[in-house]
């Protein structure tokens, strides 16, 4: 088995429960074509184990990793060639890889390794430890695993929910079985798009934000419908920005979301009823008027 030299490799993002493990000769070279094993690799790989990850997570627009801890890596564009050049043992990528790109790594006796998308906490766990498996750091992989899943366990709010829509750049929403809905679900708000039988992905339109608005909207990028000026008049809805960057991928980014929801969550301000019982509105209590006007284009939180 290859061995390289010890590349640009300092384990960073959710805190490790183990030391970093030494590269022992029966554990493979990686190189990385997928953004979200990116962030597991760089938690649960050897220093010098993975020789370059993907172009994505150099751009703070699409990484799901810190770039403090992204930039220490090498990359690839992700072709064969580039691949081949660094003469790594596995390849890992998506699913989605184009069979002509697959064929020449495997006719050069790089073995792939493929990982689906993530739509639930089971699904992530899933993901890490067979990563675990390819990187041969299983007993760092599942540390990992239990880390993200005491997170999500202490993450469970009780009480009401909040009806929220999260909406992202596009005007798209999340829906029912995906990792976003999940997210939403364990830190104590319920999907507004979800509750009107809106599935992954699917886009909401301003006018039906205003004909049915809900408790908090959440922010997930830039979304132009955001600084209509009528949207920020609409009475009784609060506001809240999240880095979108936390719902490209679960794994290591998980607890860094629940943290950001958690922290929304217990900002959010249940409003007043009025005389009568009516719901509430400008008149329902003085932190109506205090309600922050939505801003996602403010800095990244970063990725938590």
């Amino acid at each position: 088995m290859k061995l390289a030299p010890a590349l640009l490799l300092v384990l960073g993002g959710c805190a490790q429960t183990l030391p970093p493990p030494p590269l022992l000769p029966e554990q493979p070279t990686i190189v990385s074509l997928n953004p979200c094993a990116d962030a597991i690799l760089a938690e649960i790989a050897a220093p010098g184990q993975v020789l370059a990850l993907s172009h994505y997570s150099h751009d703070p627009r699409a990484s799901s990793l810190p770039q403090e801890v992204a930039q220490r890596y090498a990359t690839t564009g992700g072709t064969a060639e580039e691949v081949l050049a660094l003469a790594a043992d596995v390849v890992v990528a998506d699913t989605f890889l184009a069979a002509s790109t697959k064929r020449a790594l495997e006719d050069a006796g790089i073995r792939v390794a493929q990982i689906g998308i993530t739509a639930s906490l089971e699904d992530s766990l899933a993901q890490i430890r067979q990563l675990g498996e390819v990187t041969g750091q299983s007993a760092h992989a599942e540390a990992l695993a239990e880390e993200i899943a005491a997170a999500w366990d202490a993450a469970r709010a009780a009480g009401p929910q909040v009806d929220t829509l999260l909406w992202q750049s596009g005007g798209i929403v999340p829906g029912e079985g995906s990792l976003a809905f999940a997210l939403l679900e364990q830190t104590g708000f319920a999907s507004h798009s979800a509750a009107r039988g809106l599935g992954q992905g699917a886009y909401l339109p301003l006018e039906q934000v205003l004909a049915e608005p809900p408790q908090l909207v959440i922010a997930a990028g830039d979304e132009p419908m955001l600084h209509h000026p009528v949207f920020a008049q609409v009475a009784g809805v609060q506001h809240a920005t999240l880095d979108p960057a936390l719902l490209y991928c679960g794994g290591p980014t998980i607890p860094r979301a629940l943290a950001r929801l958690g922290e929304i969550r217990r900002d959010f301000t249940s409003p007043l009823p009025l005389a009568g019982g009516a719901g509430g509105g400008p008149e329902a209590g003085p932190e109506s008027h205090n309600r922050p006007t939505p801003n996602p284009s403010r800095k990244r939180e970063g990725n938590l």
